[in-house]
């Protein structure tokens, strides 16, 4: 794996990103784009897999999380000017600079949970540079629930400022998602069905922090454009798609969203369109008791998409 850096879009700090390259020659680039609380590095098995059958692979820490971060207190800060976009500019410049030295190669994206709604958000202005897209652990939520989640992030940061990381923002997020899952043994029972996976992630200090303020004005607000019909419909209508998501995922509304947000993407015109739930699993499915089989309908796509 190499580290490399670069001037985040902020104008104030540097992104950190990896890439993992094959021994042999290369076939494609697959971007992956992590999701909340987590960072690049815990992709290093997926992205070993794909090298193993001939792909580069690269990813970023996106500001507030991982190495991006200067100290503990940025970890779920995104940007003073609580802007998503910067956020997408700094995945895009990764791919900027990787590009030049994997020219003629076929690219994709992939995005998991939060990291999912900034790619369907990516793929919507950048989509024609893509060969196709992987989007995992996604969902679909209203207009109007984002625009009430938005609200009392802001009412929060109003009297606690936007660095405050509450509790009360945390719950109406997130409180929910460990009901389906009693008698839960941590907060993350959600995540995933297999212990040993919970278990790393609750001891990892650069997973699972409190967001700040700021961090959920920015994630609802790229959640909302990633559900809106403006973003949905500017999806290249050739670009094939792949929604992958474990069935019992919360993230997904148990499937449901996942469905939902799949017939968006087809009512928009979009061509070739796909979906894999994957029963008895959760959110993290690369991490699941079906990452084999995930990983290898995902390779799949690639290698038919790359073909066809």
């Amino acid at each position: 794996m190499e580290n490399i850096f670069y001037p985040s879009k902020d104008g104030k700090n540097t992104i950190h990103a990896c890439v993992w390259k094959p021994e042999g020659e290369a076939k494609g680039v697959v971007q992956i784009i992590h999701g909340m609380c987590e960072y690049a590095e815990r992709y290093a098995p997926f992205a070993e897999f794909l090298n193993d059958n001939g792909y580069i692979v690269c990813a970023e820490d996106h500001l507030g999380h991982g190495k991006s971060v200067k100290t503990e207190d940025d970890l779920g800060y995104f940007n003073d000017a609580k802007d998503y976009s910067v956020v997408v500019e700094d995945i895009h410049e990764l791919k900027n600079r990787v590009q030049s030295d994997t020219v003629g190669l076929p690219w994709f994206v992939l995005g998991h949970s939060m990291g999912s709604f900034f790619c369907r958000k990516y793929i919507s202005l950048y989509g024609k540079e893509f060969k196709g897209a992987v989007i995992m652990g996604s969902g679909f939520k209203s207009k109007v629930t984002l625009n009430t989640a938005l609200f009392a992030v802001k009412l929060n940061a109003l009297f606690c400022g936007w660095r405050n990381r509450s509790k009360t923002i945390k719950k109406l997020a997130f409180g929910s998602y460990n009901k389906k899952f009693k008698p839960a043994r941590t907060g993350n029972d959600w995540l995933s069905k297999n212990t040993v996976n919970v278990d790393e992630y609750e001891k990892d200090a650069l997973c699972g922090f409190d967001f700040t303020n700021n961090g959920y004005y920015v994630l609802f607000s790229v959640i909302k454009q990633a559900c809106s019909k403006k973003v949905i419909n500017s999806v290249p209508k050739d670009l094939p798609v792949y929604f992958v998501a474990g069935e019992k995922d919360p993230v997904g509304d148990y499937g449901k969203g996942v469905v939902k947000a799949c017939n968006k993407f087809h009512k928009a015109g979009i061509k070739n369109v796909s979906i894999t739930l994957y029963d008895d699993c959760r959110h993290e499915i690369l991490n699941d008791d079906c990452k084999e089989q995930v990983q290898s309908d995902i390779l799949l796509f690639l290698t038919e998409v790359s073909n066809g």
